[in-house]
Parts: C-alpha cells; sequence; structure tokens
C-alpha cells in the first residue's frame, strides 16, 4: 500500500527526518504519534506530494485514492448534504454523463458503476455521516455559508470519509467536535475497511481505532504493534532497558579504565591493558535515554466550604431575554466530579458561563457559598492572552499586591520555571498557553474549577499530567470535553444538556454511548423511509442497487444474527448485573466482584459491537427498499 523508504526532509536548518522508513501494508490501521512540532503533519504533506524529500522516496499506486480533510472549510451556497455528496466525483461524473449519453453500451456501464459502487444509498450514506458528526436533518439541507469556521470543518471531515479513500489520513480530526461526535467517529473509524493513517492526541481514539502505532522520535518512524495503552507499556519496557544497559556499560567502562590505568606501564600487565584499551575502542556505546522535560500540572489545594457550594432553583439562563436551559434544579458540593455531556449548541458553555458568573440568570434562584472562589477556563481565553507579555506579567498584572517569589512559586507549578516564565506568550506553543491560563485561574486556591475543553492544545502526555492533577484536587471539578479517556478518568457523574434542561445522567460513558446509537438507529430508519419514498417506487431501488438475492439473504441473516446475540447478551448482562447486588459476591476479597465487573465490561462492549453490526445490515437493507421481518 504506501512505502516510506530512508527519507529526509529539513526545513531551514532543522532537520526532521534522517533514513525515516516506514510500510504501511493494505487494510492498516496506523496511529502516528510524537511530540508537537516533531513533524507528523509535515509526514502527511510528503505522502500527499504537497512537498518532496529531501532525499528517499515514497511509493504507492498512482491509482490510489488518498483522503484528507481539506484546509479551507467549504464556505459556499450549497448545502451541506450537496457538499458532502459532491465530494464522490466519480458518481458525481457519472450521473452527470448519465443524462446525455445515447450509447446503450455506455448507459449500461454506468448503471453498472453507480450500482457497484452504491449510488443508490450515497444520500443516506451521506446524510448518516453528517448526522454522526453533529447536523440533524434540517441543518444538512442549510448551506455551508450559514455556520462557523468549526462546524464547517466537520462538513470537510464528513466529505473526506463519504468518499471512502483507499488510503485515509487524518490530522487531529477530534479538534473541532464534541464527545457525542467522537463518540461516533471512534465506532466509524473502527468499522473502516481501508487504510488509516491517523495523527491524534486522543488516547482514546488511538486505542478504540487503530491496530498499531508509529512513533516520530529523534527523526526516525518506529513501529509498535497495538493501540495506544500498548505502545507506552512497550516503550516504557523499552527506555528501562536502555537505561539499564547505558548504566552497565558506563560501569564497564569505568572499570576498564581503571584497569589500564593502573597497569599501562607496568611490563607484566601492559599486554592486557592493551588488549582493554582495544576493547574500548570496538565497544559500541550503548544509547543514553534522553527524555523530553516533564510536563506537570500542580493545582493548589482549596480551602474547604460547607455544602452546597451552589444551588439552582427553577432557573432559566439565556441570551437577550430567550431561554437556552428552562427549570434548572441542582447542587453543587465540594467533592462534586462532574462532566456536562449533549450535543453541541444544546447550553453546555451556557451553563458553564452562568456558574462562572460571565452570564446572569433570568429567573429562579441562584445561591452561592459567600467565600467561594472558582476558576473558569474556557476555549477561547488563550485569544485574550497578550501576546508581547510574558508569564510573570500576566500573573503580577491579576495580583499586583502579591511578591514575586510567591508568583513565581506558582508558576513553577505549571512548568514556568526560571527565564521560562520570562518568555513572552507569542513565543508559546498552544499547549503552554493551555498551562498558563491553568496557571492564572488557579492562583486564589478556587474550591471549583470550570472547564471547558481544556484539553484542546494538549499533547497526550500533557493530557496524562492534566488528569493527574484532577484527581488530586480536593475541590469540585464541572468539565466539558470531547476527550472520553479525561471524562473516564476524572468525573463521576455525567449530566445531560439536552432540549433546554440539564438534569444527571443514570448511567455512565458506555451507557451515553448506547444512547447515541438508538438515536442514530431511528435516524437511519427515517432517512431511508423518506428516501425510499421519494422519487422512483421500491422496485426501481431495488433493481439501482444491483445486489445479488444471495448478497441480500446474506445481510438479512447477519441482521438477524446480530439481533439474536443482542438478546442473548442483554440476558447475560442483567444477570451479571443481579450477581453484583449479592452479598456473595462480595466474600473472599471481593475476586468475584472483580471477575464479574470485568465480564459485564467485555458482555457490555460485545452488545454495543452487534448493535453496530445489526445497524449496518439494517441502513443497506432499507436503502434497498426492504426491512427485516
Amino acid at each position: 500500500m504506501l512505502q516510506i523508504k530512508n527519507i529526509a526532509y529539513r526545513i531551514g536548518e532543522r532537520l526532521l527526518f534522517e533514513n525515516a522508513t516506514l510500510t504501511v501494508p493494505n487494510r492498516h490501521k496506523v496511529g502516528l504519534v510524537g511530540r508537537n512540532g516533531s513533524g507528523k503533519t509535515t509526514l502527511f504533506r510528503l505522502i500527499t506530494g504537497e512537498i518532496e524529500p529531501d532525499s528517499g522516496s515514497i511509493l504507492f499506486n498512482q491509482r490510489l485514492k488518498i483522503g484528507t480533510v481539506a484546509q479551507e472549510a467549504p464556505s459556499d451556497l450549497k448545502t451541506l448534504l450537496d457538499v458532502v455528496l459532491e465530494a464522490d466525483t466519480e458518481r458525481n461524473s457519472l450521473l452527470i454523463e448519465s443524462k446525455t449519453a445515447s450509447d446503450p453500451f455506455r448507459i449500461a456501464e454506468i448503471h453498472s458503476r453507480l450500482a457497484d459502487i452504491g449510488s443508490h444509498t450515497a444520500p443516506s450514506r451521506a446524510a448518516a455521516i453528517l448526522y454522526g458528526l453533529g447536523f440533524d436533518e434540517q441543518i444538512q439541507h442549510q448551506s455551508c455559508n450559514s455556520l462557523s469556521g468549526g462546524w464547517r470543518m466537520r462538513v470537510a471531515l464528513a466529505a473526506t470519509l463519504f468518499r471512502r479513500p483507499d488510503l485515509l489520513l487524518l490530522d487531529e480530526p477530534t479538534n473541532h467536535l464534541d464527545l457525542e461526535s467522537v463518540i461516533w467517529l471512534e465506532n466509524h473509524l473502527a468499522r473502516w475497511e481501508g487504510t488509516v493513517i491517523l495523527i491524534s492526541h486522543e488516547r482514546s481514539l488511538l486505542n478504540n481505532t487503530v491496530h498499531e502505532i508509529v512513533h516520530l522520535e529523534s527523526r526516525m518512524l518506529q513501529r509498535y504493534t497495538g493501540g495506544y495503552n500498548d505502545f507506552e507499556r512497550i516503550r516504557r519496557e523499552k527506555v528501562a532497558h536502555q537505561v539499564k544497559s547505558h548504566t552497565k556499560q558506563q560501569a564497564e567502562i569505568k572499570r576498564i579504565n581503571k584497569f589500564v590505568e593502573r597497569f599501562r606501564y607496568k611490563a607484566t600487565k601492559a599486554r592486557q591493558a592493551q588488549s582493554r584499551l582495544k576493547m574500548l575502542e570496538r565497544m559500541q556505546p550503548a544509547a543514553s535515554v534522553i527524555e523530553d522535560r516533564t510536563i506537570s500540572f500542580a493545582f493548589p489545594q482549596p480551602d474547604p466550604l460547607p455544602p452546597p457550594l451552589i444551588s439552582l432553583d427553577q432557573v432559566q439562563v439565556g441570551y437577550d431575554g430567550i431561554a437556552v436551559l428552562h427549570n434548572l434544579n441542582l447542587r453543587i458540593d465540594m467533592d462534586d466530579r462532574i462532566a456536562l455531556i449533549g450535543p453541541n449548541g444544546n447550553g453546555k458553555s451556557t451553563f458553564i458561563r452562568l456558574l462562572a458568573g460571565r452570564l446572569k440568570r433570568l429567573s429562579g434562584e441562584l445561591t452561592k457559598s459567600k467565600k467561594l472562589k472558582i476558576g473558569y477556563f474556557a476555549q477561547h481565553q488563550a485569544e485574550e492572552l497578550t501576546a508581547n507579555s510574558n508569564a510573570f506579567e500576566h500573573l503580577k498584572l491579576l495580583h499586583p499586591n502579591e511578591t514575586e517569589n510567591r508568583l513565581r512559586a506558582h508558576l513553577g507549578r505549571f512548568g514556568f520555571e526560571g527565564e521560562r516564565a520570562n518568555t513572552k506568550v507569542s513565543n508559546l506553543s498552544g499547549g503552554e498557553k493551555a498551562k498558563l491560563l491553568f496557571c492564572l485561574i488557579t492562583k486564589e486556591n478556587p474550591q471549583m474549577v470550570l472547564l471547558d475543553e481544556p484539553t484542546n492544545h494538549l499533547d497526550i502526555d500533557a493530557k496524562e499530567a492534566l488528569i493527574e492533577a484532577l484527581n488530586e484536587f480536593e475541590g469540585a471539578i464541572i468539565l466539558v470535553s470531547h476527550d472520553p479517556h479525561l471524562i473516564r478518568l476524572v468525573v463521576d457523574q455525567l449530566w445531560l444538556v439536552e432540549d433546554g434542561n440539564c438534569q444527571p445522567f443514570e448511567g455512565d460513558l458506555v451507557d451515553y454511548e448506547r444512547l447515541l446509537l438508538k438515536k442514530r438507529r431511528a435516524n437511519v430508519s427515517r432517512n431511508a423511509t423518506q428516501i425510499s419514498s421519494s422519487k422512483g417506487d421500491t422496485n426501481i431501488k431495488r433493481k439501482q442497487l444491483g445486489l445479488t438475492r444471495n448478497k441480500l439473504s446474506s445481510i438479512k441473516r447477519r441482521a438477524t444474527e446480530a439481533e439474536n446475540k443482542m438478546i442473548q447478551l442483554s440476558k447475560i448482562i442483567k444477570e451479571l448485573e443481579f450477581r453484583l447486588t449479592e452479598s456473595e459476591t462480595y466474600k473472599k476479597g471481593g475476586l468475584e466482584a472483580k471477575t464479574i465487573q470485568k465480564e459485564l465490561g467485555s458482555t457490555k462492549k460485545a452488545l454495543f459491537d452487534e448493535e453496530a453490526a445489526w445497524l449496518d445490515a439494517q441502513e443497506t437493507l432499507e436503502a434497498a427498499g426492504l426491512r427485516l421481518k
């Protein structure tokens, strides 16, 4: 599929690649990881031919269809659905030609090819992808120029996925997505049948979608089998082995040198000393491990306050007198760790701004503890930093009466030690700016932190450091994030913000994923019904589908099998959940409970997979004008 052979590439005086080699076989899914600035995006540009390597070669079949997400989002008057449909240039050109072709043989070829590429199901597939990325049916028929930049980038991603390229190159595809769309994308890529190379800082996405990790380190491409967790474990073992080998070799060198210095001028030992000198010359140095500077966060611990920190009674909040959220009856205590879930545009950021005091309620009662201090992190705040000021100056401006030593000590908690605190904001990376914001919002030891997409510019190591810091923090945490890994490890409550309300969600992220799948299933069924009842009757749809009876039977059989397995797995889940309620289960140190919990988790995952398989089969059948009886 793709061969990268001994490439080298330099930007100015900086060498990004040197003798870098990689082979990606057909249908392999690869995660590309490495520090920010190591050259991951540059590698994509080399693969697509946008730039040429200084030496070496990149080889693949020239007929290979490569898919990347456009850097500029579509912004014309075409509808979202039309933009996505037109991304399949072959289908588009065949449909245009079919309107003018007169040669019967060519007409037959066109319709045969349209059937082969599933042209009749294209509107349904395009609508399903757009829905998965957060666009409901109504929005799909709006023009692209009515959307903001972030939402238009989602359309660009949808168009790339719809094309179904042979080689899919995705560079941080979750940057403009919410949690719901990330969950959908994970499942979509997990079932993707082509070759994928994915650049991402999302641990969950890498664990659930790729089979190999390629680490860009020291200008080389190192391959590891498995997901990100496997890569991290293997690399940790590799680093430990390198440290051990290097230490052992240094001790051996020291011992040999000591022998040489002692005996090189003694006649009886001179030959042995010379022999050991030659041994030193032949010795290949064991690689020393040079780790990047450790990333750290350390939120200061707050003074405790009695509950509740905040209580809401029949609160309405919105903009210009129009309520976005109604009848909020909630309370937040100091030990609460809450993630707000729900599709973008439903009011998660509005709710956080209400708690932060940035937005006033329209009605109802909102009561805060008098001594409550809140730290508020929002995505847009990085843009408000002064480019020509440094970290110390930003902190000093907020706390003019604080001593320099105390300010610098606080900066050190977030990695701004020494001269790093004097670096201008314009010279900081996106991740470093985020760390500066964490530093600024926690200076007064807040009892509550409000975090709206805090990981957008953090790499995986920085995210892990943030997770550790949040787990050590003893105050309340209200979190909005598209990162399932962060949510799973930090919070213990989910609040669903949807349909004008915010209410506790009974269940975990797995339960929420299943809810989203059911909604998607209902949407797919609705789309299929609408498409079926539009132009042409069912017989024409079936004819256009071009599937043999055997293939349709196979799909129906798979759908039936999946449905039966779903029933069986649901029964097993109920039995396991019941066993967890029995006291006998927790005897013998709780070993049986741990086994049951592990089995329950794997069974829920199996149920989720079967539901996805059922959905895919049902989608194909319904698009063909059939329904599973």
